[in-house]
C-alpha cells in the first residue's frame, strides 16, 4: 500500500535584501550589464522551501598591475594581460565573471597616485560592461584618498566600494553617496560586529540597499567551519526579520585560499597531496562552494578553472 510521506518545511517572515550592482544608460551609468543579488526567503538552495529569486555569482579578482606574490599557477593563467587593467577585465569576462573586482596591492614603492588608479577604473570600465567593485589596500588613510578619487571619476556606474571597516567608513560611504555608487561593509567574524557596522552606515543615510556585507572569511581548513557557523548565523537571522543583517554576503575566497601553502605551494610538500594545480583548484572551489552553501551571495575567485567550476555548481543546485 503506497504511503505518503509530507516533508516538513521551514517557512520564514523576513529576506535577504535585493542589492543591484552597475548602472546601465537607464540610471545613469554605462554598464551593459547590472547585476542583482539578494532576495532570497529560503536558506541557500533549498528551493523547496522558499525563494532565490537571484542566483549567487562569482566575481574574478584583478588588480589594478601585475600583482606580487601570486602564485605560478595564477601567473600562468592571467600573466599575459595583467599587466594591463582593462585586458585583464575583458579576459576575466570571457571566462565566466559576473562581476569585476579591483583589489589594489598598493604595496613598497610602487604605489599609484589617486588620479593614475582612477584611470586604471575607468579604462577597466570601458574595456568591460560588467559591474566594478574596488577594493582598496587596507589602510584607513590610503583608502579614503584612493576610495574618493575612484567615486569621483566613475559617478553613477553603481560601483561598490570597500572595505568599510570602523576605521574608514565614513569617507568611504559619504563618497558613494555624493556619486551613487555602493560600499561593502567590512567586519571581523561575528554577528553583532557585522550588525554594528550595518548601523553605522545606515545612520549616515546610505540606503541599505546600496550595501554588501563581506562577514570576513576562512578558507578550508583554516576556520572555515567558524565562517560557516557565523555565516549561517547571520542568514538565519536575517530571514527572522532582523533588519540590520539582511544584507547579502560577499566573501574573498580566492584571497584566502591562494595564500594558504596547499594552494599556493607545489614543491617540498607530501606526495600525499597530489597534483599541484588540482589540488589548488579544487582548494579555491571547495572553500567558495562551501561559503555558498552557508549564504554567500558572491564569492571573488582567481583561478579560471575555479570559475568555471563553481559556476557550474550554481547552476545545477538552481535547477539549471
Amino acid at each position: 500500500m503506497p504511503v505518503s510521506v509530507e516533508i516538513p518545511q521551514e517557512k520564514y517572515r523576513g529576506a535577504v535584501r535585493e542589492v543591484t550592482l552597475g548602472a546601465g544608460p537607464d540610471r545613469g551609468g554605462t554598464r551593459t550589464r547590472t547585476v542583482t543579488v539578494g532576495g532570497e526567503r529560503t536558506l541557500p538552495f533549498l528551493l523547496f522551501e522558499g525563494e532565490m529569486p537571484h542566483r549567487p555569482v562569482v566575481a574574478v579578482e584583478i588588480a589594478e598591475r601585475a600583482p606580487t606574490g601570486w602564485s605560478d599557477l595564477l601567473a600562468k593563467a592571467w600573466s599575459d594581460v595583467w599587466e594591463d587593467p582593462a585586458a585583464w577585465a575583458a579576459k576575466a569576462e570571457q571566462v565566466g565573471a559576473d562581476l569585476l573586482v579591483m583589489q589594489v596591492q598598493d604595496i613598497g614603492d610602487r604605489k599609484l597616485t589617486a588620479a593614475d588608479l582612477a584611470a586604471r577604473c575607468k579604462a577597466v570600465l570601458e574595456a568591460s560592461g560588467l559591474p566594478l567593485l574596488v577594493i582598496g589596500p587596507g589602510a584607513a588613510e590610503r583608502d579614503n584618498e584612493l576610495l574618493v578619487a575612484v567615486a569621483d571619476a566613475t559617478a553613477g556606474e553603481r560601483l561598490a566600494l570597500g572595505l568599510c571597516e570602523e576605521d574608514n567608513y565614513r569617507t568611504i560611504v559619504a563618497a558613494a553617496l555624493a556619486n551613487n555608487h555602493l560600499v561593502i561593509a567590512s567586519s571581523p567574524i561575528d554577528v553583532n560586529l557585522a550588525k554594528q557596522l550595518n548601523i553605522l552606515i545606515r545612520d549616515m543615510n546610505l540606503p541599505l540597499d546600496r550595501v554588501l556585507m563581506d562577514p570576513t572569511t576562512g578558507t578550508l581548513g583554516y576556520g572555515l567551519e567558524y565562517t560557516y557557523s557565523v555565516m549561517e548565523r547571520l542568514r538565519l537571522a536575517a530571514l527572522q526579520g532582523d533588519e540590520m543583517t539582511q544584507q547579502p554576503m560577499i566573501c574573498l575566497a580566492g584571497y584566502e585560499s591562494w595564500r594558504q601553502k596547499e594552494a599556493r605551494v607545489g614543491e617540498d610538500v607530501p606526495a600525499e597531496w597530489g597534483d599541484w594545480e588540482r589540488r589548488a583548484v579544487l582548494w579555491e572551489a571547495v572553500t567558495a562552494t562551501s561559503l555558498l552553501h552557508s549564504g554567500a551571495d558572491v564569492v571573488v575567485l582567481r583561478h579560471p578553472e575555479s570559475v568555471r567550476l563553481v559556476q557550474a555548481m550554481i547552476t545545477e543546485l538552481m535547477g539549471g
